[in-house]
């Protein structure tokens, strides 16, 4: 067995000759390494989902605060941070190799401090125009940059073995920001619109998470890590364009992830036009405050997605959460004419937890499917000693695109929610439209993943 050389550390705390795989690192101090960079890691992720996701709640305040916008406007200024999000996670993806992991950490955290306070600063004045507040709703999307460049940090920290549940836990840790968002702003909202008044009170909804976000990002200068070993190149990343099954986990993702950030980010709304006052009844503020229910199940189930794909397959469980989430999208839709607040939530929650456990699973199917996909072109061509590498490498950079492709969800599924109210003036023919979706997506990834005749199938992918 070949020896792996010893930990070099150096100055701007970079590493030299991480090794994961090496048992002997691992248990010496490459375990306790890898668990202080995903703890940090964990935190800027959180605070770039809180930022992210902010106008998903903000947006239910400005009516009360003096705004008058349509409603295909509010749906526009709640998926606006999606579709960057999305977009910036490609390059995000890159940074990681070309800066190093401790050091775009602390950068990607510190421009966080872009959107918060560009969001105080417009929502002070209900006079300030859409073109404008769609302008710094855009800037919410570098929270969801972080997303790509933390995940593809943090796969070059742990063994192959432990990757599902450390990217399970970095995932689910960022996720929670989304349902502390919507928890907090309507507390601090209202608490200080009794002294300010709505307008007055809504500029905390950005301005309380600045003390955070500068704690995060010296925390991670502090304590993170550069691993020297995190590089590639531009040919190794447009490499994974080229692998067919990039774009079939992409497709995945969208069901999954996207599924659960789509819906994060419209489950105010939705509680507000299915149960707020102007409905009939009479829940207001409670019906608010509720919504963080759903990320927060979500993200809290994501791990365990991705330790039933250690234990499982990745595959078999992304089956099963697509079943589940058309069932449960199909049943909510046939109880709609119920008007029951309590099945509506219940099975809203169901649905969350059926997405975040898809997110999970999805995500790990990554690496191994292109672990797999690299051993078999060895095998094809002769061993190759640094597949392993190359593997790496190119699962780190898919792990980022396929981030950003998934994300796109977060602005496809207000956008057809908002087509199908102002089409039909409701929302079911967009629910009949994800259940058909999830069965789409059911049988590709049996058909990709789990046939017989599938190389990844057989392999356990």
């Amino acid at each position: 067995m070949a020896a792996f050389p010893a930990l070099v550390s150096r100055p701007g705390r970079w590493i030299d000759n991480w090794s994961p795989e090496d048992s002997a690192q691992w248990a010496g101090p490459g375990r306790g390494i890898a668990r202080r960079n995903l703890n940090w890691s964990i935190g800027c992720e959180f605070l770039g989902f809180v930022i992210w996701q902010l106008w998903s709640i903000v947006v239910v305040f400005l009516p009360a605060a003096g705004f008058r916008f349509s409603s295909s406007e509010l749906f526009w200024l709640i998926s606006m941070p999606s579709l960057v999000g999305a977009t910036l996670r490609i390059p995000y993806t890159f940074m990681v190799a070309r800066f190093g992991g401790r050091n775009w950490t602390v950068v990607s955290a510190l421009l966080l401090l872009l959107p918060a306070t560009g969001l105080a600063w417009c929502v002070a004045d209900p006079r300030t125009p859409f073109a404008v507040m769609l302008g710094v709703a855009a800037l919410a999307g570098l929270g969801g940059g972080n997303f790509a460049s933390s995940m593809a940090n943090i796969t070059y920290f742990f063994p192959v073995r432990e990757k599902g549940w450390a990217l399970g836990l970095n995932a689910a840790g960022g996720n929670l920001g989304a349902a502390v968002a919507q928890l907090a702003v309507p507390v601090v909202v209202t608490a200080g619109a009794a002294a300010a008044g709505a307008a007055g009170s809504l500029p905390l909804a950005g301005l309380i998470w600045i003390p955070l976000i500068l704690l995060a990002a010296f925390g991670a200068w502090k304590f993170m890590n550069n691993i020297s070993s995190a590089t590639s190149d531009i040919a190794g990343s447009l490499a994974c364009l080229r692998e067919p099954h990039l774009w079939i986990l992409a497709l995945l993702y969208i069901g999954t992830f996207g599924s659960f950030i789509g819906f994060s980010g419209v489950f105010p709304r939705l509680l507000a036009d299915t149960f707020g006052p102007s409905t009939g009844f009479t829940l207001g503020a409670a019906t608010i405050s509720l919504a963080f229910l759903g990320a927060l199940v979500g993200s809290l189930v994501r791990p365990y997605g991705g330790r039933l794909a250690d234990r499982w397959g990745g595959a078999r469980i992304t089956m099963v959460c697509f079943a589940a989430l058309a069932v449960i999208t199909l049943v909510q839709v046939w109880t709609l004419p119920l008007h029951s607040f309590g099945i509506f939530l219940g099975l809203f929650l169901l649905l969350f937890a059926a997405a975040g456990a898809g997110n999970g699973s999805t995500y790990r199917m990554i690496p191994v499917v292109f672990a797999l996909r690299s051993r078999d072109r060895c095998q094809g061509h002769g061993t190759d000693d640094g597949a392993e590498v190359s593997s790496a490498r190119k699962a780190s950079a898919a792990l980022g695109i396929i981030s950003a492709i998934g994300a796109s969800g977060g602005f496809l599924v207000p956008q057809v929610l908002n087509a199908s109210r102002t089409a039909s003036g409701g929302y079911e023919s967009a629910f009949y439209g994800f259940v058909a979706g999830y069965l789409l997506l059911m049988v590709v990834t049996w058909f990709c993943y789990l046939r017989r005749s599938s190389r990844a199938g057989l392999a356990g992918a």
